[in-house]
């Protein structure tokens, strides 16, 4: 039975759920096996040390870049029927919703797609954390939340017409523009000394979210039905698989329904192999509540921003979607704030009292004699 065979025997929903479900092997498997985390990226960048995290996360933008720009360009993605190119944005929702995102992900140990991926390791704490940020995201798509979203969407929209910056690049700018990205990553990841293995799994992350693109646009464009193009995103799919499960006895097969279980269990098979799966719970050290918190932040400022760092950041981003490179940049801004005012603080603080601690222990006869000490 050859695929085309297949393929006929299956309905428009089925067909978008196994797509939804190969790509989300196939991030799941090279996400898990590359590190990719733009929490990492972050933390990296702002504290002064970028070396291997931010590089890994260059290689998967910039190769998801390149190669979605290769398909734009050889017509195999249809651009006209990607919503976030023709429908109006919210440039407001970007700024507000990448900040939250970016200091949540930075307080919960990682973003939406970190969280899925290193539950499906063993990992509690981000499983309970996932499972927040679906519940909050859920309640800012159609619940409690929703209307403080819509009102602040509303402060600073974009038409159609102006979310994309591809108009403003020359004859096959896009694609120039990827291959300098990644060729940028490339010699930053061999400066660094980023293991081959993980540059590699890198590349192939991001070029499973130019796979999504390509397969959902195919899809499309052969269906008699309507079939939204779409690829890799993690608040709004996540909050939909899970909200489908509790609501009804049979989840309605589409590509995200494919996408979310598809990436957990890559990442399982992934951890198995390789052995890297391991129990991890809450203890006194990591505490629940800055993963709440953090998760809180997460759900919202995701479904504000239009999505995720992966949703928005990298699958908006390399389509050239003017609101998502905001929504991306107010990530890293976020995060690095978040970074600085919560964990780099309590760092030097640590630093510090162990500076102390040594210098006592090296000079016992002043921790004895603590009267013979002066401060001038």
């Amino acid at each position: 039975m050859n695929y085309e065979t297949f393929l006929e025997q299956l309905s428009t929903e089925e067909i978008s759920a196994v797509i939804g479900a190969l790509v989300g092997l196939t991030f799941g498997i090279f996400a898990q096996q590359s590190r990719f985390c733009l929490r990492a990226a972050c933390v990296e960048f702002w504290r002064g040390q970028t070396g291997k995290k931010f590089a890994i996360w260059l290689l998967a933008f910039g190769a998801a870049m390149l190669a979605t720009q290769y398909f734009i360009e050889m017509g195999a993605i249809d651009t006209g029927q990607i919503r976030q190119l023709n429908n109006a944005g919210s440039m407001s929702g970007a700024i507000i919703g990448g900040l939250l995102f970016g200091g949540g992900m930075v307080l919960a140990g990682g973003c939406a797609s970190r969280l899925l991926v290193l539950s499906a390791t063993g990992n509690m704490r981000t499983m309970v954390a996932g499972l927040v940020v679906t519940i909050v995201a859920q309640a800012s798509l159609t619940g409690g939340l929703s209307p403080l979203r819509e009102e602040i969407s509303s402060w600073w929209l974009v038409d159609g017409n102006s979310r994309s910056f591809s108009a403003w690049l020359p004859p096959y700018g896009g694609l120039l523009l990827g291959a300098a990205f990644l060729l940028f990553a490339l010699w930053f990841a061999k400066r660094h000394e980023v293991n081959k293995w993980w540059s590699i799994a890198a590349m192939v992350t991001g070029l499973s979210v130019a796979l999504g693109w390509l397969l959902t646009s195919w899809q499309a464009s052969n269906s008699f039905d309507i079939v939204q193009v779409q690829s890799v995103s993690f608040t709004g799919p996540s909050a939909d698989t899970l909200m489908g499960l509790i609501n009804q006895p049979y989840l309605p097969l589409n590509f995200n329904v494919g996408l979310v279980p598809g990436v957990f269990l890559g990442s399982l098979l992934a951890a198995l192999v390789t052995r890297e799966f391991k129990w991890q719970q809450f203890t006194q050290d990591s505490g629940f509540t800055r993963f709440f918190i953090g998760a809180v932040l997460m759900g919202f400022g995701g479904m504000l921003a239009g999505g995720c760092a992966v949703g928005a950041g990298v699958t908006g981003g390399v389509m050239l979607v003017i609101t998502a490179w905001v929504a991306l940049f107010s990530m890293w801004i976020g995060a690095g704030v978040m970074d600085w005012v919560v964990d780099r603080k309590a760092d030097e603080l640590k630093a510090a009292a162990e500076a102390a601690r040594l210098a006592t222990e090296n000079m016992p006869e002043f921790a004895q004699a603590p009267d013979l000490v002066r401060v001038n």
